[in-house]
């Protein structure tokens, strides 16, 4: 039974991967590499590459989808022929039946993972490298605008208490890949000497481990505010963390991380100290850890939907996985948009989206192992 049930299930799921995999590509990404082909001259063989790179992070979308659309077909399909009805005339009961789909829902978990950790981002990262280099081949692939890094120490109150306050601020106009350009620092890390400086550029010295800085001025100011000197310098190195440049070079698009990247970047985003951009990164990650598991969510709602007595075509099974697809990733949006804003914790606004798909499948296969 487990052999004709899995027989019944794969060319299906196969056919769903193809068929979603198609549509969410054409949409997103191949009818916008046709225009730059047209538009920006883009090569038909950069085109292609970047297409074919863009495939495995579709592909991890996909495999949920198709999971819902082989159950619910399939199971479907055996019901309006009757086999369900003469298997449990056999003493075959629904929970054993949908123990099927669930298990090689299981295994769809598992390729899912792997290719949302270790497949799609690097894929997805080098698609996105590959586009930018063909289309500025003159220019940086990546450029990123307003860095800012503050810095904190803790310093202890007369009562006992423990005070945070800043040490040093570090701000940049943009990075354009080599250079970070029009900065802007204020350095209070000395006890009764604060400096601001102000720069041109700056470049990080890999060699000596400082940064260097080009056309600027220091102003130094005594703890009574008041300027204690100025001094202008053409070229200066400085003694400063190498974070700022961490922050511009590892923030990657959330589709070109995997759990392991954004976890660093986490720390990065904490050091920095933007809450809004630490919420929405903590809620990315718990959400990445999340997403394989709605295959076996999938599949038991699928396979148990499909099991109720019905006559139902494929045309039918398909709307109702759409509405299905729909009605998950809008509950995904909304409980993703709830946990960013602080009203739900990162791990429920993540979570919350399989929590409410697993008790609607044990309802829907309680309700039909009762008749």
């Amino acid at each position: 039974m487990d052999r004709y049930l899995a027989m019944q299930l794969l060319p299906l799921f196969l056919f769903g991967v193809g068929a979603f995999t198609s549509v969410v590509l054409a949409i997103d990404s191949l009818f916008e590499l046709l225009r730059k082909v047209v538009e920006s001259g883009l090569p038909i063989n950069i085109a292609l590459k970047v297409f074919l790179l863009k495939l495995p992070y579709v592909m991890v979308y996909s495999f949920p989808m198709s999971t819902l659309l082989a159950t619910l077909m399939t199971y479907s399909k055996l019901s309006s022929e009757s086999e369900l009805i003469a298997l449990r005339g056999c003493g075959v009961s629904v929970y054993r039946l949908v123990l099927t789909a669930v298990l090689l829902s299981s295994l769809v978990t598992g390729m899912t993972y792997l290719f949302n950790e270790q497949i799609a981002p690097a894929a997805n990262y080098e698609a996105t490298r590959t586009l930018e280099l063909a289309l500025k081949s003159d220019k940086p692939s990546f450029k990123q605008q307003n860095i800012y890094y503050p810095e904190y120490r803790e310093e202890k109150a007369a009562d006992g208490s423990t005070n945070k306050l800043l040490s040093r601020l570090f701000y940049a106009d943009q990075f354009d890949g080599r250079q970070m350009k029009g900065l802007t620092i204020i350095d209070r890390s000395r006890e009764g000497l604060n400096q601001i400086l102000v720069s041109e550029s700056a470049q990080w010295n890999a060699s000596e481990k400082v940064w260097d800085f080009y056309n600027g001025t220091i102003y130094l100011v005594a703890p009574d505010r008041s300027y204690r000197n100025i001094l202008r310098f053409e070229h200066q190195q400085l003694q400063l963390p190498r974070t700022p440049l961490n922050l511009a070079e590892n923030s990657r698009d959330y589709g070109e991380m995997n759990i392991s990247q954004a976890l660093q970047q986490l720390e990065v985003e904490r050091l920095a100290g933007n809450p809004q951009k630490i919420r929405k990164l903590e809620v990315r990650i718990q959400q990445k850890i999340a997403f394989p598991f709605v295959c076996i969510i999938f599949g038991l709602v699928g396979s148990a939907m499909g099991t109720i007595p019905q006559r139902t075509g494929k045309g039918t099974s398909f709307g109702i996985s759409v509405i299905v697809i729909f009605s998950y990733y809008l509950l995904l949006s909304v409980s993703g948009a709830l946990a960013q804003a602080d009203i739900l914790s990162p791990l429920i606004g993540a979570w919350l989206p399989n929590l409410f798909g697993l008790v609607v499948g044990v309802f829907l296969l309680m309700r039909v192992a009762q008749r």
